[in-house]
């Protein structure tokens, strides 16, 4: 696919809703010690920078769910790579890149609710309500109503661009000539 790149989100905007995220969290888990699970692969950079802002204790485990291919999605979620230990009485946040059609999230929380958390909430950098299918929605959001195909930030096409330090919406090659075929 010949595509090319738009900036929608600097580095700086992201910086910002990262450190809103961070006190939010930290103010609401006050006194307690959260477990963070992280949803991979695309959260680990989000989930990197937004940990070492929050204040209260956390202790960190990963996950792997996925259910796209390309820009597409399979309408399946497939569950790759499982917590580690225990969630059972625990107070935890799943921290996501973005909630597009809300597919994985859905299965996701429906099993992780079965372990019994002391608590579940979910934490996402993007919040794309527009593209929803499945009536999911984050306790802790930081962009909301973006709209197209994002890469960048964590977030990747078929395994790459995850390295940039924005966020960009992917567009035909002849809409932008912003980012020329990276």
């Amino acid at each position: 696919m010949d595509s090319t790149f738009r900036e929608i989100y600097s580095e700086e905007r992201i910086d910002r809703e990262v450190r809103r995220l961070a006190r939010e969290i930290s103010a609401d888990y006050q006194g307690r010690e959260i477990l963070v699970l992280v949803i991979l692969k695309g959260a680990f950079i989000f989930a990197a920078d937004l940990l070492r802002k929050i204040t209260v204790p956390v202790s960190v485990d990963f996950l792997e769910i996925s259910s796209y291919c390309g820009m597409d999605s399979t309408g399946k979620a497939k569950m790759v790579k499982d917590v580690s230990h225990s969630i059972e009485g625990k107070d935890v946040l799943i921290v996501e890149d973005i909630i597009d059609q809300g597919l994985c999230l859905s299965v996701l929380l429906q099993d992780l609710s079965r372990r019994n958390p002391a608590s579940l909430k979910v934490c996402t950098l993007i919040d794309n309500r527009k593209r929803r299918s499945h009536p999911v929605e984050p306790d802790y959001a930081g962009i909301r109503d973006i709209c197209g195909f994002l890469v960048g930030y964590g977030l990747d096409m078929d395994q790459r661009y995850r390295e940039l330090p924005a966020l960009y919406e992917v567009v035909p090659s002849d809409k932008s000539e912003v980012i020329p075929h990276l």
